[in-house]
């Protein structure tokens, strides 16, 4: 029982079996006062950050109590929202996600910003002392992976990545099969998804909405004139703030496959592409081949020529030297002996079931154990996109050590490993 002088963060951490490396369903819980429900702040409130709030609202033990956009409008219309999500709770906005930090009273935000600035407000907020949701892509480049991990070992936090497709039954029941050798040793696994970003033209600079604080937006990206198409949900097009459709759906399907087979000891990236139409920047199509210890690992655009992969447009194919595995979010098909099933019912069940990717985070900030998706996992699945999109850029091969995490002889690809904020807006480091 909870002393009536016992903060309530200090309750909120030792409650739980985090000591024994558990991570509890809801009902392991039982019913908590108010005063030991989790404050939940959500940054970035856009599309994906409106999905955030339908997400937390909706679990028993979560309030939400704060939002923050640099956009007045996204902000304004979000609050309203929250009036119907939340009846009768007062929720305060903010223009500025380090007003957010500064409340002691919150326990952990989400962010659903654009990805150039997912690394800075996670490290701060870990700082703060605040749990993370945070959406994928989990970092920009690859030292701002470092740098969260750091942080978060450093100030002992919680961090769950936004791949919700990670919880589905169908991921851990791909995980099962493949981890029980049913298909032999994997030597070759193929990943794809087909599509191509928008044709945005040729768009001049105009002037900043009202409302819009576009230095904010920017933050540590380099500067630039007010184009609409560089802003919003457009901006992922754009180098200086994300990696395109590619770096948009890589942990949807890579996810599943270094969950898999823990790829270790990458040697070699090998990018072929070919840029977007019009202002964006990004790639219109990207091929990539990745070289493991032990395993080939290929991205694709269009579907590999390989059975069931046509009729999918996005999808896992794992090669074993007993049979093939392929996959998508919700289906798989396992062939071995020339026989294709969708199962394999002796292979048994050995992977815990999530109870919700969101709920995942809250137990796991209750317990003080790390979630399914969590931030040393996801860094390491992350870390080869940023590495294909460096060998798109400069057209070539790369060479790359993996305990050091550098490339091999070549200081230009290694100078894409990081980029340096500007000044107003390096928070962190």
């Amino acid at each position: 029982m909870q002393s009536k002088d016992q903060p309530r963060r200090e309750f909120i951490k030792q409650t739980g079996l985090g000591l024994l490396g558990l991570t509890l369903l809801p009902s392991a819980y039982g019913k908590f006062a108010a005063s030991d429900r989790l404050q939940v702040a959500h940054i970035g409130v856009g599309g994906m950050g409106n999905n955030h709030m339908k997400w937390f609202t909706g679990l028993p033990e979560v309030d939400v109590v704060a939002l923050c956009d640099v956009d007045e409008g996204h902000l304004a219309s979000s609050l309203k929202t929250m009036e119907t999500l939340q009846p009768g709770k007062k929720v305060k906005g903010y223009g500025d996600f380090r007003q957010i930090l500064d409340r002691q009273d919150i326990d952990a935000i989400t962010c659903a910003t654009p990805d150039h600035w997912h690394a800075q407000i996670a490290a701060m907020a870990f700082q703060a002392g605040k749990d993370v949701y945070g959406e994928k892509p989990l970092s920009y480049d690859v030292k701002e992976g470092q740098m969260m991990l750091k942080h978060l070992e450093k100030h002992n936090r919680i961090f769950q990545m936004g791949t919700q497709i990670h919880a589905t039954d169908n991921y851990h029941r791909v995980v099962e099969i493949i981890k029980s050798g049913a298909i032999g040793n994997v030597h070759t696994v193929r990943l794809w998804k087909t599509g191509a970003p928008p044709d945005l033209g040729n768009p001049k600079p105009v002037a900043v909405p009202k409302g819009l604080n576009w230095d904010m937006w920017l933050g540590p990206a380099p500067y630039v004139d007010y184009v609409p198409e560089k802003c919003h949900f457009t901006y992922r097009y754009f180098l200086d703030y994300s990696g395109g459709f590619f770096a948009d759906f890589w942990c949807h399907i890579a996810d599943v496959a270094f969950w898999a087979m823990e790829p270790k000891g990458l040697r070699s990236i090998s990018a072929r592409g070919e840029e977007a139409a019009g202002i964006a920047d990004t790639p219109k199509w990207i091929d990539i081949d990745y070289e493991f210890d032990g395993l080939n690992l290929y991205w694709t655009t269009e579907p590999p020529n390989v059975p069931g992969a046509a009729e999918r447009g996005i999808g896992a194919y794992f090669e074993g030297d007993k049979g093939t595995l392929i996959c998508d979010y919700s289906t798989r098909e396992i062939t071995i002996n020339g026989e294709t099933v969708t199962d394999i019912p002796e292979t048994p069940q050995s992977i815990l079931r999530s109870p919700g990717h969101q709920q995942n985070f809250v137990d796991a900030v209750k317990s003080r154990t790390q979630p399914e998706s969590n931030l040393a996992y996801a860094r390491e699945m992350t870390l080869p996109m940023h590495l294909g999109l460096i060998s798109y850029r400069l057209k070539r091969k790369l060479q790359w050590n993996s305990k050091k995490e550098r490339f091999i002889g070549d200081s230009e690809a290694n100078a894409l490993l990081s980029r340096k904020p500007r000044a107003k807006w390096r928070l962190t480091k």
